[in-house]
């Protein structure tokens, strides 16, 4: 080797080329191509019956965006090539589908130059006469192309039949390995690596001395040569890598759902293809829906991946419905994901998952391990905490304890990715475990998701030919295609002195998702009360006998609202056609629930109550206020308020009062006092309710993150217009104020307080018009404390209210679901609200955020009209001894009336740590399920009080599955909770 290193690999890689050109050296255009389209996303038979086919050629281009093509073509196979393989070529520049004989085949994509070619024959005759089917879509795998100009993106490069050179194809992928091992090990490899990479340079420039392209008989001993350079093991401890295909399918983010589906069928029929040719191949895939998709799409192939599953080369993973996000979405919704997801795989595969796996969402609540746990799920998989700004996971592995105590094994894949071997190549992606695995003085065992993601794909025949060859490679991690289940077993019989972390695992970024797409966040919440009414109101009329238990139409809106939680549909960051279709959805959802309650609460004023705590307060039903009493989970009746409020007008301002709560605010809409009368403290430290409005440019990912800098930027909104007495008492006083906000937005705020409140309401609508601005709300309080509290699923966590460590500043805004609060000693202010998801609490001052304006990638991002309402609760005592989450409660489920009457509660439990968060119909429709849950943090035993006749309960799990019975005496049962348990029963009438 005469020559310079450099000018050596130089030589190799050219080399490598020219082998690589070999494989399709044979190829030929196809005889006759016709179009069709554009066309709507239609099916298979549909597309049997267009008509206007015209001829198409290389060069032609095609649009618009997101419309599709079908094109017929057929080609005769050249005699020459008998006994060969026969392969298409195609490059629209676009996502793509084959079809043959009516069957998916494969994907096919160019834009990443990673899926050109499709298997047509195995081995031909000559002579043969082939026709195929492509669907063409006008968009690639992140959606929308970034090229503008007067020429579309899409347009047809290539359409061939080729006959694949399987000795080039061999000979390319050993000499290719070798490349780049030789080439990332000259780069960044250590002491003890340089000499192995050394010897593969001098030895692959031996190779291309040895061997010359047009004389194959020149190419056995060439590969000799290289066989014996795969003979080099590692030795010693060495890392242990199970690979697993992925091709992370976001359900909707750049592409509306229906693409989606599209997605998964060229991704799908792909992978299938490959697992013929690669028996090794293991694929797993997570998401239910996307199952059950192509279940009811596509029969044919969703049998091809049936089979794969029995035979293990198809891993099913995941337990949920879709890959939710994990901050937004109810306690009870999350549980939902798993009781579908894993009731599906328990249908069709015959097994549950034993992993979450979810790794793109954008952090993780502290009760997802109980959760996970009571779903039959003890692992759980994801790696988007990498991406951390401030504070980098110290750990690939561990176990994670959530705020009740539960634990589960924990792993992030080390290459930091769910698309490894992708954008640092394959070598670059397997040494990247090696390189940036946190755990090796306690484990040898890491995973690898490989294959192209987010918009789909999976691993191309590229990754898979790699692995082939790097089973023990030195160099490399010693690796081999695993299901999920062979590693965590592999890594939990692994694992020495395993850490633990404990609660919420709080990403450091992303965080705009809490408040992006206003209009979807309030359909979440609003539907998950619908939900929980309508089960609630259907089991308690089924149990009456006065109508049947609607279980598909409540599994049909339930499926509805799980896709819609798919953490990039709910928390904002998909484009305006996802949220169009997220809206109809919706739409369909309520119309669906209220005609359920409709039928079920028939016409009739008494109110309702579908919630654990008792209530006394004011409504409004028919355009009159009543003043109403109900216990939980029962029917009410008109009372006598025990106190009235009223509105004084002041040159200066309004005061509002009741025997609870005095409250002053400006004519500018200010709050200047608050002042709770059962203690007499004053709870605001300067004046309150300020609107301010933030400069909102984030370095990156406009919809997704708000960075730290937009803190400084902050300023207080003008104060009101206009400021009139709307309702005086003696049941409501309400004070309406008129704000313009910003450069173009206008803000209507009624500021309420109702007799016998303990909160302070702020309703308000807004016709929202900014761009790259931050709206939030702010409150400076009377007390002070080191942490405040958030409510979170099924529970709550503390935060910090100071910026002492890195930890502490990167949590400048959280996600939170209906209240927040600050307590001192004796006393403390909550803030409620009634769709809202993000804030933060810095030193005494609490900040609710409103709206965000984001343009990428959805240009209209809130633009338009909101309607929302907060509160403020000041109170003695702590959070817990005040109700506070009573009271949020209260103030998100408003009371029904209709014509059913009970005799006092249902359901009712005489301790207040203790909510009975859900009552439904079983799964198996023989028994009530209530699902009760412990909030404060406590310990004790609970009485359970039944209303209505019971025969007996059973424990059991969130999915239901039944275990000791539990003794029911006299309609009461004990009920022994934990801090922040969930406890499911299984009641029989």
């Amino acid at each position: 080797m005469l020559q310079h290193p450099e000018y050596t690999r130089q030589r190799i890689s050219q080399q490598a080329d020219r082998i690589k050109a070999l494989i399709y050296s044979k190829r030929v255009d196809v005889d006759d191509l016709v179009v069709a389209g554009p066309v709507d996303r239609i099916d298979y038979a549909e597309a049997q019956a267009l008509d206007g086919f015209r001829p198409a050629k290389r060069g032609d281009q095609y649009g618009p965006q997101w419309s599709t093509f079908w094109f017929r073509g057929r080609a005769c196979v050249p005699c020459e090539w008998r006994g060969g393989r026969v392969d298409l070529l195609w490059d629209s520049q676009s996502e793509a589908t084959l079809w043959v004989g009516g069957r998916t085949v494969q994907g096919l994509n160019m834009t990443s130059g990673d899926r050109p070619d499709a298997v047509m024959l195995d081995a031909c005759e000559g002579g043969e006469s082939l026709e195929f089917q492509i669907e063409m879509a006008c968009n690639r795998k992140f959606g929308a192309p970034d090229e503008t100009g007067p020429f579309s993106p899409f347009h047809l490069r290539q359409c061939e039949i080729a006959c694949f050179d399987r000795e080039a194809w061999d000979l390319y992928w050993d000499f290719y390995v070798l490349c780049r091992l030789e080439e990332t090990l000259s780069r960044d490899g250590g002491p003890g690596e340089l000499p192995w990479a050394g010897l593969l340079l001098a030895e692959l420039n031996n190779v291309c001395n040895a061997f010359e392209l047009d004389d194959r008989s020149t190419w056995p001993a060439a590969r000799q040569v290289l066989a014996k350079l795969y003979e080099h093991r590692n030795g010693g401890r060495v890392f242990e890598l199970s690979a697993v295909g992925h091709a992370h399918i976001d359900t909707a983010w750049l592409w509306p759902l229906a693409e989606t589906l599209r997605k998964c069928e060229r991704t799908f029929s792909t992978a299938v293809a490959y697992m013929r040719e690669y028996p090794e191949y293991r694929f797993a895939c997570s998401q239910a829906f996307q199952y059950d998709a192509m279940r009811q799409r596509n029969p044919a192939l969703y049998a091809d991946m049936k089979r794969l599953v029995a035979s293990g080369q198809w891993v099913p993973v995941g337990a949920t419905w879709v890959e939710p996000d994990c901050n937004i979405p109810s306690g009870e919704a999350l549980c939902r994901q798993f009781l579908f997801g894993q009731a599906f795989f328990l249908r069709e595969f015959g097994r549950r998952c034993n992993e979450f796996w979810n790794p793109d969402v954008f952090g993780y609540n502290g009760q997802l391990p109980q959760i996970m746990r009571q779903c039959g799920v003890t692992r759980f998989l994801t790696q988007k905490l990498s991406w951390n700004r401030f504070n980098k996971p110290l750990h690939h592995t561990f176990t994670w304890q959530g705020i009740d105590g539960s634990e589960v094994m924990t792993h992030f894949p080390p290459t930091d990715t769910y698309n490894a071997m992708n954008a640092r190549g394959e070598i670059e992606s397997l040494r990247d475990n090696l390189r940036k695995f946190k755990d090796h003085d306690r484990s040898h065992e890491g995973m690898m998701l490989f294959g192209y993601g987010d918009g789909g794909g999976g691993p191309t025949k590229d990754m898979l030919e790699v692995l082939r060859r790097v089973h023990d490679l030195q160099g490399l991690p010693t690796t081999e295609q695993r299901s999920a289940d062979e590693f965590f077993e592999r890594l939990e019989a692994d694992i020495v002195d395993r850490p633990t972390m404990v609660g919420e695992l709080y990403f450091e970024y992303h965080r705009g998702t809490y408040t992006s797409q206003a209009h979807v966040k309030r359909n979440n919440r609003l539907a998950e009360i619908m939900l929980h009414d309508v089960e609630f109101i259907a089991a308690a009329a089924a149990h009456a006998g006065s109508a049947a238990y609607p279980a598909e139409e409540i599994a049909a809106m339930w499926r509805l609202l799980l896709v819609n939680q798919f953490h990039d549909i709910l928390p904002g960051s998909s484009i305006t056609p996802v949220y169009r279709d997220a809206a109809e959805q919706f739409a369909e959802l309520f119309q669906a629930g209220e005609r359920l309650l409709a039928e079920r609460l028939g016409s009739g004023d008494v109110p309702l109550n579908t919630i654990s705590c008792p209530r006394s307060e004011v409504v409004e039903q028919g355009g009159r206020l009543r003043f109403v009493t109900a216990p939980p989970y029962g029917s009410g009746k008109e009372a006598g308020a025990p106190d009235a409020v009223s509105l004084t007008e002041t040159g200066d301002g309004v005061a509002l009062e009741n025997g609870l709560l005095r409250a002053v605010l400006d004519r500018g809409g200010r709050l200047l006092s608050l002042v709770d009368k059962r203690s007499g403290r004053e709870a605001l430290a300067a004046a309150a309710n300020v609107l301010e409005l933030y400069e909102d440019y984030p370095t990156a990912f406009d919809a997704w993150d708000v960075d730290p800098f937009h803190m400084e930027t902050g300023r207080a909104s003008a104060p009101a217009e206009t400021c009139r007495a709307a309702a005086r008492g003696p049941l409501r006083a309400e004070a309406a104020f008129e704000f313009a906000i910003g450069a173009a937005s206008r803000l209507t705020m009624t500021v309420r307080l109702d007799a016998a409140s303990p909160r302070l309401e702020f309703r308000c609508t807004v016709d929202w018009r900014e761009s790259k601005r931050f709206l939030k709300v702010a409150f400076p309080v009377a007390a002070r404390a080191m942490n405040a509290t958030y409510e979170m699923q099924f529970g709550c966590v503390e935060r910090p209210t100071h910026y002492n460590t890195p930890y502490d500043l990167a949590r400048f805004e959280t996600p939170m679901h209906r209240w927040f609060d600050l307590s001192e000693h004796g006393f403390g202010v909550a803030i409620l609200n009634d769709c809202k998801y993000g804030g933060s609490v810095h030193g005494n001052v609490m900040r609710l955020s409103l709206l965000r304006a984001p343009k990428s990638p959805d240009p209209l991002c809130d633009m338009g009209r909101h309607a929302f309402a907060y509160a403020v609760m000041p109170h003695g005592g702590s959070w817990r001894e005040a109700g506070v989450a009573d009271e949020a409660a209260r103030m998100n489920h408003p009371l029904r009336f209709g014509a059913l009457r009970t005799d006092g509660p249902l359901f009712a439990v005489d301790d207040p740590n203790v909510s009975i968060d859900t009552v439904k119909v079983s799964e198996r429709g023989d028994a009530l399920v209530l699902r009760l849950v412990e909030r404060h943090g406590a310990r004790g035993v609970a009485k359970l009080k039944f209303g209505c006749p019971v025969a007996g309960a059973r424990l059991c799990n969130v999915l239901e599955d039944e275990g000791e019975p539990v003794p029911v005496a006299d309609g009461e049962m004990a009920v022994p909770y934990g801090p922040y348990r969930i406890v499911t029963l299984a009641v029989r009438r």
